[in-house]
């Protein structure tokens, strides 16, 4: 695995919060160029400050159109062949996350992740690739998974995440594609 990371291309981004230090990200993953019909006008209603794809991507296009409606910051997922990072750290007002595609392997976070977001001062690390909607804590760091607006896989759910920071607090939640609504498991 050493040589796969030693090849791995990482960004460092600075996303500036609202005014009073608040900051909402809306992260989608795994669209496999076919986000659900919903996709944009529920990311757009949530207003946020930037969106995060956790790779998956497929056309270029998705990205585009993300971009359209806020700062998007992307990696690629194992099924793009665009140029974009592995990993993206983001570093915001109050903290820092890394972006990445793969990172769980079942519930647990892959140590080579977790390696990689403690080296970038990371506490919090945002993944794709399962399409399942996660929230947990592994290893010392978060873990968020938004799950797959893509085309549905099993019986799983259409959702993407919503990350936001207000007054110093952290709180995460998936929304439905197919409702609009904030989806629990």
């Amino acid at each position: 695995m050493k040589a796969r990371m030693d090849r791995l291309r990482t960004e460092r981004v600075k996303i500036s919060p609202r005014q009073g230090g608040d900051l909402r990200l809306a992260i989608v993953a795994d669209t496999h160029s076919a986000p659900h019909a919903n996709t944009y006008q529920l990311v757009e209603k949530k207003a946020p400050d930037a969106i995060l794809h956790a790779g998956d991507i497929g056309s270029r296009e998705v990205v585009d159109a993300l971009a359209s409606i806020a700062p998007t910051h992307a990696v690629r997922g194992n099924i793009d062949e665009h140029v974009f990072p592995d990993d993206i750290v983001l570093d915001f007002e109050r903290g820092t996350l890394l972006l990445t595609h793969i990172a769980v392997a079942g519930p647990k976070l892959r140590a080579e992740v977790a390696a990689r977001a403690r080296a970038a001062g990371a506490s919090l690390v945002v993944c794709g690739h399962s399409h399942v909607p996660f929230l947990g804590r592994d290893k010392g760091l978060v873990v968020f998974n938004p799950g797959s607006v893509g085309p549905r896989r099993f019986s799983l759910p259409i959702v993407f995440g919503v990350i936001e920071i207000v007054n110093d607090r952290l709180t995460f939640e998936h929304v439905s594609c197919e409702t609009g609504e904030r989806w629990l498991p």
